[in-house]
């Protein structure tokens, strides 16, 4: 008697459907989700900018933090990311399951890390910065709720990022554009007191933001647990498994670590900024705010590169993995030639949606205008970073990270600011994005080399 066999599970559209089509199929819902993220982020800053320029100032301050709590979520969503791919292009469902479980459990590790310094540390951060007592207390009230109330921001990213690792990027796309559009309309009622709602300042803008986070997160959970069938999420006899944590943090820690040396040289620059004036910190958190609009949409294209390449990777399928690289390329550099032309052509208007004071303006404009330079050559080696991730070669992105923001930026900008005059730090930024090429190119060179000549 012939034995039955079950079904071969179908393969996964990463590994067949035509890759203009899936990178396009993939990207754009996670483009247009990071355009809402952008939106949300600026919006936030406007509203907060409306109650005078030293909420802005603190909540610039505050960005270091919230870009490191940021960094480890991606980070480590970027090592689940890449190891459920390609174990998902193998066809080891067993391990797709426990990477996305220990996935979820280092998530809410993170966040009872964060929790601990928002209750106790937030005053402490803001008081070495600055003597003004109205940044501090703006500051204290703005960063203790971001990080005591992280639960939702570190579920969302964790959560999205296994749906995105699947190929489920429509329903990535809702949950954040969800979480993103409930902050925006949160923000006017909770930081100005409208609709009965008591007004809250900056502490309103910062409910508002965890509030949307927990939104986005419920959303994410409900669609991995109804539309995501590759992934089993039951918890039940869950242990943490140290050998996929190790897998995970082999390229997820690389990514953190990218996002501590961020946080470091946003807060160096602020440091350097406050030695000249408040107002050019003001217009330095202006500037991540803006530069988000650039950034984030080939953020959003990482998103739906990277599980397309592991994926590929882990099937032996070169050639579709080449032709992701270089399509993806093309779309970032794109993309970053717009924004430098928008930043070029329209300082003194997007400095003006922040209430910006003419003594802002003769900081802004000029800044807008120097820093945009370096769009020009950081299309490229953002993907490059990304592409290194997807491989298993975070090492790569860790050491260009540290050679940008630590060995260059910052002591390029701390020589440029000896001449006394603040705009000149603004050049640190061009300077080293044309160093940071030539090192990505180098890599890029190298990991194809080691990788992709053998397959």
């Amino acid at each position: 008697m012939t034995e039955i066999q079950p079904p071969k599970p179908k393969e996964n559209k990463m590994g067949v459907m035509p890759i203009p089509k899936l990178l396009l199929d993939m990207s754009i819902p996670m483009i247009i989700s990071m355009m809402v993220q952008a939106l949300y982020n600026v919006v936030d800053s406007i509203f907060v900018a409306r109650i005078n320029e030293h909420a802005l100032t603190a909540v610039s301050l505050a960005f270091p933090i919230q870009s490191f709590m940021i960094g480890v979520g991606v980070g480590t969503g970027v090592g689940v990311n890449a190891f459920l791919s390609k174990s998902l292009g193998e066809k080891n469902f067993a391990v797709v399951n426990k990477s996305a479980r220990n996935g979820l459990f280092l998530a809410w590790v993170s966040c009872a890390a964060f929790m601990a310094f928002g209750l106790a540390g937030s005053e402490a951060f803001f008081a070495f910065q600055t003597d003004i007592g109205e940044i501090t207390g703006y500051g204290r009230d703005y960063l203790s709720v971001i990080c005591g109330l992280s639960f939702g921001m570190f579920s969302q990213i964790m959560l999205e990022r296994l749906l995105i690792s699947t190929g489920k990027t429509f329903y990535a796309m809702i949950s954040q554009s969800a979480g993103a559009v409930t902050n925006i309309i949160l923000d006017p009622i909770m930081i100005f007191g409208l609709l009965g709602c008591p007004a809250m300042g900056v502490t309103g803008a910062a409910a508002a933001t965890v509030i949307g986070q927990t939104v986005g997160a419920s959303l994410a959970l409900y669609f991995n647990i109804r539309h995501n069938p590759e992934i089993c999420l039951s918890l039940r006899g869950f242990r943490p498994d140290a050998v996929i944590i190790k897998r995970i943090y082999a390229v997820g820690l690389p990514s953190i670590l990218m996002a501590s040396l961020g946080s470091f040289m946003t807060y160096g620059l602020n440091r350097l900024l406050l030695s000249f004036t408040s107002t050019a910190v003001a217009v330095f958190g202006v500037y991540f705010k803006l530069q988000s609009f650039v950034f984030l949409p080939i953020f959003g294209l990482n998103n739906a590169m990277v599980p397309i390449i592991a994926y590929n990777y882990g099937a032996k399928k070169k050639e579709r993995v080449m032709q992701t690289i270089r399509l993806s390329a093309m779309c970032a550099v794109g993309i970053m030639l717009i924004g430098a032309a928008a930043f070029q052509l329209f300082p003194k208007e997007l400095l003006a949606q922040f209430n910006a004071a003419p003594d802002m303006l003769a900081i802004g404009v000029p800044a807008l205008r120097i820093i945009s330079i370096h769009f020009l050559f950081a299309g490229f080696c953002i993907v490059s970073l990304s592409v290194f991730q997807a491989l298993g070669n975070g090492q790569e992105s860790l050491i260009v990270a540290a050679s940008r923001q630590l060995l260059l930026l910052l002591p390029i900008a701390y020589l440029l600011s000896l001449s006394g005059k603040v705009n000149a730090i603004w050049w640190s930024f061009p300077i080293t994005e044309v160093a940071t090429l030539a090192l990505c190119a180098f890599f890029s060179k190298r990991v194809y080399d080691r990788k992709m000549k053998a397959i």
